[in-house]
């Protein structure tokens, strides 16, 4: 099956044209900075090796959908030369509130309660939507997916995802955990449970996405217990402009003392936090690194304090699982960053995670899912490339097909 795999951000829209049969991407498009002065566009036809690359002045999401399939139909490089030969549409949105546990095919009572979860994720569930009533028009046949964020962790006991406040709060706005990253966090734990050899059932284990946003997830015989962020992704370990978890007295502290509005105290918190607000200049791991090695002072506290969060995570789910068999590291930082991963590990060998120097060389391994810890180490540290977008792709076949779209089998992603 050919599935369009629309995977829409804030500013950004990725999207991948994946052939499911053989697991296989025959295109990769980005855009960049939609709805800015100008819309950068990037086309990859991974078969032909070609690229493309174009911009848009003030481009919406629907102006970049319809560019993309235009080039689709037109590009003498093109995998498709008709937009018939597209099977299926799966699209990453990420929250599904508590409507949604599983992914599901889009009907009009689907995606009415689809719409009602755009409060719960503001700045991501409204482009998923607007891509989603987009195609709609476009490709009217078409069946649609949505692949939910959250919905992986829906399978979190009430003591894990309920928050001490009123029930009413509850009751009436729903408000607890939800997480986020699911899609992420189900695929590099299936990734794992090959790598060790053993059902995904059997396992305990920690999955550790660390990107510009980071989250954490225990999960227990392939199901989530818990996760750090929560009822929205501000919450939790400490990412690349957002502050992660903080006193939530500071919030109205810092509204009183600077006035700020709850526009301004969000954006402090979402954009202005985290490794960019210690540095003062990036959120970039990379850059950071190395201004730390230059001497920068800030650039240290910053790796200093998102190494120890990730620390405390693990550690904190570890005490509460009845078994770890590992952790697992995946997304941008997770997977290539050797000298974090280093730095995390060093301070959980007492823990039984043992990390082996040489097996943590980056270097020729990019892309490679492979065991980093010592061989006798009690428990194993694993990096996993996700592949959240493969993941969408298998679910949407699935659910296309009538199949269980939660309970894939071990080597739909080998």
């Amino acid at each position: 099956m050919l599935v369009l795999v629309i995977n829409a951000g804030s500013s950004t829209l990725k999207c991948q044209l994946i052939e499911t049969d053989g697991k296989i991407s025959r295109m990769k498009f980005l855009a960049d900075r939609i709805g800015a002065e100008q819309t950068d566009l990037t086309l990859r036809f991974l078969e032909a090796g070609v690229k493309r690359k174009a911009a848009l002045e003030k481009a919406s999401i629907e102006e970049c959908l319809e560019w993309l399939l235009q080039a689709l139909v037109e590009d003498e490089a093109s995998p498709i030369s008709s937009l018939g030969e597209i099977d299926a549409i799966g699209n990453r949105v990420v929250s599904g509130g508590e409507h949604f546990d599983r992914s599901i095919l889009i009907d009009d009572e689907a995606l009415s309660l689809i719409k009602e979860c755009e409060i719960l994720a503001p700045l991501h569930n409204p482009p998923a939507d607007a891509c989603i009533d987009h195609m709609r028009k476009l490709l009217p046949d078409v069946p649609q997916a949505a692949v939910f964020d959250t919905a992986f962790h829906q399978t979190m006991p009430a003591k894990a995802y309920m928050y001490p406040l009123p029930m009413r709060y509850y009751e009436q706005y729903h408000i607890r955990k939800y997480g986020a990253h699911g899609t992420s966090h189900r695929y590099a734990a299936q990734q794992a449970a090959n790598l060790l050899g053993r059902p995904l059932e059997d396992l305990g284990l920690i999955t550790c996405h660390l990107g510009s946003g980071g989250s954490i997830a225990a999960i227990n015989h392939g199901k989530s217990i818990d996760t750090s962020m929560g009822f929205t992704p501000l919450d939790g370990i400490m990412m690349g402009t957002r502050s992660g978890s903080i006193d939530p007295s500071i919030v109205t502290y810092l509204m009183r003392r600077e006035n700020l509005s709850f526009d301004e105290m969000d954006a402090v918190l979402n954009k202005e936090s985290g490794v960019l607000g210690i540095t003062g200049i990036t959120s970039d791991m990379r850059e950071v690194l190395q201004m730390a090695k230059l001497g920068n002072g800030n650039a240290q506290l910053a790796i200093d304090m998102y190494v120890y969060k990730i620390q405390k995570t693990i550690g904190s789910y570890y005490a509460t699982m009845r078994r770890l068999d590992a952790v697992v590291m995946t997304a941008g930082i997770g997977e290539n960053s050797t000298e974090l991963r280093e730095l995390i590990f060093a301070g959980l060998a007492h823990m039984g995670m043992i990390l082996d120097k040489e097996r943590n060389d980056v270097s020729g391994a990019i892309g490679m899912n492979r065991i980093i810890s010592i061989d006798d180490s009690p428990i194993k540290i694993c990096v996993v490339t996700t592949d959240e977008e493969m993941r969408i792709a298998r679910e949407t076949d699935a659910l296309v097909n009538g199949e269980d779209a939660t309970n894939l089998p071990a080597d739909a992603f080998a």
